[in-house]
């Protein structure tokens, strides 16, 4: 099916994949500006919350951040899974370091503070913990990250660290229990939608990665993506897929507002 619609629509790859370099990513300005806002938080060693609905492009902001960064400078130090308690937090940041985590807990933590100031002071390299999915973070475990960050007599943090997820993370920030960590985060930043100029210029861009340089989806296509998904990357990845397949159904050129349509009551069918 796929290599079907591929050769029906002339492209040279499947479009809206999700396996893009860095650099061939869509930069509309929220991208853009979570993009230069990580890259100042890195630089100044704080702590950064990066929040935005599901599919709102976080992740993919934070992995082309993460790639202009030098990697003789930087060692990244990526969790995906919160949900390990704090003992794991502090065990899987010693284990990316190339220690063997300690037991004990209580010798744990101390070895964690030292694996990432030995790694920033002695090896010249910042250690940058991005933990993703963070609004599932229990109130222990964030403030076992503000506790790492007491390096120094608390003048400065040898690592950068950022926070990504759900609005409700950046809700969460300002509960009483957690007013030290608050006062310890040097970005915010929420991601918002796509406008519907940038997303018609996001179908563009994807169809000419694709190989095609001719307008494929009619501006009445694009609109109903934009209204149907608000405007968030992902979903305006599944509207179009959908939409491409509607219109190699009916034997269509373009993808039209009709295609869309079907591909929308496609998607959102219960």
């Amino acid at each position: 099916m796929i290599d079907r619609l591929q050769g029906f629509f002339g492209f040279s790859r499947t479009p809206f994949g999700r396996d893009l370099a860095p650099g061939m990513l869509h930069r509309h300005a929220s991208h853009g500006e979570a993009v230069a806002r990580i890259g100042w938080c890195v630089g100044e060693h704080r702590i950064g919350v990066i929040t935005g609905e599901v599919g709102a492009g976080k992740t993919v902001a934070v992995r082309a951040a993460l790639a202009a960064l030098d990697p003789t400078r930087h060692t990244i130090i990526y969790l995906p899974n919160p949900t390990v308690g704090v003992r794991g937090i502090h065990h899987q940041i010693v284990a990316a370091l190339g220690a063997r985590p300690l037991t004990h807990h209580a010798t744990l933590v101390p070895q964690t503070v030292d694996a990432l100031a030995v790694e920033q002071v002695e090896r010249g390299r910042t250690p940058v913990v991005v933990i993703d999915e963070a609004h599932l973070l229990d109130h222990a475990q964030l403030e076992s990250i503000r506790m790492l960050t007491n390096h120094d007599i608390d003048s400065t943090s040898p690592f950068a660290c950022l926070l990504v997820g759900q609005p409700t993370l950046r809700r969460r920030m300002k509960l009483g229990v957690l007013a030290a960590l608050d006062q310890r985060i040097g970005l915010r930043y929420a991601m918002p939608p796509m406008t519907s100029e940038e997303t018609g210029s996001y179908l563009r861009h994807h169809v000419t990665l694709a190989g095609r340089s001719d307008p494929l989806f009619s501006d009445d296509a694009a609109a109903l993506i934009h209204q149907t998904s608000r405007g968030y990357p992902r979903a305006v990845n599944n509207l179009a897929v959908q939409a491409l397949v509607a219109a190699f159904a009916a034997d269509k050129a373009i993808v039209d507002e009709s295609s869309t349509r079907a591909a929308v009551a496609e998607v959102t069918a219960e």
